[in-house]
C-alpha cells in the first residue's frame, strides 16, 4: 500500500514539469540584444536591428566596452548615471553588423571582437565617459574594462582618441560660447565709437581686437 502511495506520489509530480516551459522573458535576455525577450528568434534580431539602427541615426558618437564580466543589476544601477541621450546597449556582433551596414558607423566592423557594450551618445560625450570610469572605478575593473574605442563621422579612435574627444567641449558649450561672443559684439563696438573723436574704422579695429582679446592699450 505504501509503495502504490509512493508511485502515484512521484507520478504526480512529474507531471508537474512536463508541461510547456515559460519563455525566458529575463532581463538578461533583452540587455543582451533580444527582442521581448525572443533573442534567438529571427524576428527578435530583426527588431534589435532596426532599433540599434535608430540608435546610430541619433547618435553623434559611438563608444565600445567589454560586456564580460559584468552583472546586469550592474548596468541597470550604471544606467541612472549616465547624461540624458546616451543609450548603453549590449549588441551581439553579428546584429550590430548588420545594424552598421550602410551607415556612416560601417568602421565599427573593425571593433566587432568579443562581447560589446555600446554607447550610443547623442551629445554629452564628456558626460558619458566621466560616468563610465567612475563605475569602472567603484566596481574595480579599471584593469579589464577600460573603453575599448569609438567612431564619430565614420572615423574610429582608440582609447586615447576617445579620452581626448570627451575632453572638448560639446555642442551647446560651443553654440553658447559662440552665442556670447555675437551678443558682446555690439556692445563693445558701441562703447568704443562713443569715444571723443574716434573715426568709425578705428573704432571697429578696437572693438575687434577687445573681442579676440587683444590689448587695446
Amino acid at each position: 500500500m505504501k509503495q502504490s502511495l509512493l508511485v502515484l506520489g512521484l507520478a504526480a509530480t512529474a507531471t508537474a514539469f512536463t508541461g510547456p516551459v515559460a519563455p525566458n522573458t529575463r532581463p538578461e535576455t533583452a540587455l543582451f540584444g533580444g527582442g521581448r525577450g525572443g533573442a534567438s528568434t529571427l524576428d527578435g534580431k530583426k527588431k534589435t536591428v532596426a532599433h540599434v539602427r535608430e540608435l546610430l541615426d541619433s547618435s553623434e558618437m559611438i563608444i565600445t566596452v567589454p560586456a564580460s564580466g559584468i552583472k546586469v543589476k550592474q548596468v541597470q544601477d550604471f544606467r541612472r548615471s549616465l547624461p540624458d541621450g546616451t543609450t548603453v546597449k549590449v549588441v551581439k556582433n553579428k546584429l550590430m553588423s548588420r545594424a552598421i551596414e550602410g551607415t556612416e558607423y560601417e568602421a565599427v566592423g573593425d571593433m566587432l571582437k568579443g562581447a560589446n557594450m555600446w554607447f550610443f551618445i547623442e551629445e554629452d560625450i564628456g558626460g558619458t565617459v566621466k560616468a563610465w570610469n567612475a563605475f569602472c572605478k567603484t566596481a574595480q575593473l579599471q584593469e579589464s574594462h577600460q573603453i575599448l574605442g569609438g567612431n564619430i563621422e565614420g572615423t574610429n579612435y582608440d582609447t586615447s582618441g576617445v579620452d581626448a574627444i570627451s575632453k572638448l567641449p560639446s555642442k551647446k558649450e560651443l553654440i553658447a560660447r559662440i552665442a556670447g561672443g555675437i551678443n558682446a559684439v555690439p556692445t563693445k563696438v558701441a562703447r568704443v565709437i562713443k569715444a571723443p573723436g574716434m573715426k568709425v574704422a578705428r573704432a571697429i579695429k578696437l572693438a575687434g581686437d577687445e573681442v579676440n582679446g587683444v590689448s587695446s592699450e
